[in-house]
């Protein structure tokens, strides 16, 4: 190359350099977003996913996995706990909000990791990042803006004006207007995603494939939904359950309530959940239960509660597996979880009931991992794993 045409190629590349750091300096790259929420993950050691369960079915002359579930891992740098976490969702919703909240803040997922414990986070079967198969899973449905706010069935951010369930009104610890229009409600309102109705044995048996997975005892800690079907998977893998932590749990036992009263029977008629148990003696049918209502409640603001029969049958897999119930003061939840409790204690499953006010912690409806005060509750739950978890 001749000296002209190195000084040619050397004038070329300061031109682009220069082009390229004035560019860099009017966009600002290189200096720290500040526009969209981020928290340091300075505690995770490691993370990746993994796919676990599903099956190959046949649809219109070809092949598709259905039951498969995503589940993202976060490991912390070092492991002080026995047993890692795994959570699950309620309905409606992903493994999104264990890791961040609405209006940005590190959700319960990294808190736990700053404690020492490995965590599991999936989307369930059929919903976010998890296989959806269309002619072969259940029809989706959606939860309207309304449903969530600004109703009287708005159960999760401003109840205390729409709601009309009892202690509706202590509703307090919601941030923001929890309003169409808010920034953190309308970035709450879009992690809410499509979902099928039913599909218990479907979720069940993906996290019975993923127990086997990890391969090792665990925590379960669920909401909701994840509630109701908590139960059925701890009794298919006991020995691999060594705790349950069960967050305003679909419910309650044998009967199906609005936000306000009973409406019915049997709406979960294996008890605390409405997928088959290992009940002894043996259960063949819901039908073999003997169910009597109580007398009357518990308390105000309570509904009254089926329980079985004595003797009552006994869920003997979870016998040995300690488990927790909790509820927000605010919540429509607060009028029937105890029931849950109660079924599980009957039938010798060792079960604490403790509602969030029980231990002052007040003003909380259904999504308390994504409230105000969801720190307090999250160390709240942590201080119970820790002293009856071994």
């Amino acid at each position: 190359m001749s000296p002209r045409m190195k000084a040619t190629t050397l004038t070329a590349v300061l031109t682009l350099l220069a082009a390229t750091n004035a560019s860099a300096q009017h966009t600002g790259a290189g200096e720290p977003v500040s526009t969209i929420p981020l928290f340091s993950t300075e505690h995770i050691g490691r993370q990746g996913f993994v796919h676990v369960g599903g099956q190959y079915v046949e649809h219109e002359g070809e092949h598709y996995m259905q039951g498969s579930m995503y589940v993202d891992v976060w490991e912390p740098r070092e492991i002080t706990q026995p047993y890692p976490i795994v959570f699950l969702h309620g309905a409606g919703q992903t493994a999104t909000y264990w890791q961040q909240t609405p209006d940005g803040r590190p959700g319960w997922a990294y808190y736990l990791i700053e404690q020492g414990y490995t965590v599991f986070m999936p989307d369930f079967p059929a919903r976010g990042r998890s296989i959806y198969v269309p002619g072969v899973d259940r029809d989706l449905q959606m939860r309207s803006a309304e449903r969530i706010c600004c109703s009287t069935t708005a159960a999760y951010t401003n109840g205390d004006e729409f709601g009309e369930w009892p202690r509706h009104e202590r509703v307090s610890q919601w941030p923001g207007e929890g309003t169409m229009g808010d920034p953190v409600f309308d970035a709450f309102f879009k992690t809410q995603v499509e979902f099928t109705g039913g599909g218990g044995a479907l979720i069940r048996d993906a996290y019975i494939a993923l127990l086997d997975r990890i391969g090792s005892p665990v925590i379960l800690l669920a909401h909701s939904q994840g509630g109701g079907i908590v139960w059925a998977v701890a009794d298919a893998r006991p020995d691999l359950v060594r705790g349950i932590v069960a967050i305003e749990p679909s419910g309650p036992p044998m009967q199906a309530v609005n936000r306000i009263d009973i409406t019915g029977r049997e709406r979960r008629n294996w008890g605390p959940s409405g997928l088959p148990m290992t009940y002894e003696p043996a259960v063949s049918d819901p039908s073999e239960f003997e169910i009597v209502l109580e007398d009357g409640p518990d308390g105000p603001d309570l509904i009254t509660c089926y329980m079985q029969q004595e003797p009552a049958r006994q869920l003997a897999n979870l016998s040995d597996i300690p488990a927790m119930i909790t509820v927000g003061d605010a919540s429509y939840h607060y009028i029937y979880d105890h029931c849950t409790a109660k079924w599980l204690n009957q039938a010798g499953v060792d079960t604490d009931y403790l509602p969030l006010d029980s231990v002052g912690i007040m003003g909380n409806a259904h999504e308390m991992m994504v409230e105000r005060n969801s720190d307090e509750v999250v160390r709240f739950i942590e201080g119970w794993i820790r002293e009856n978890v071994h």
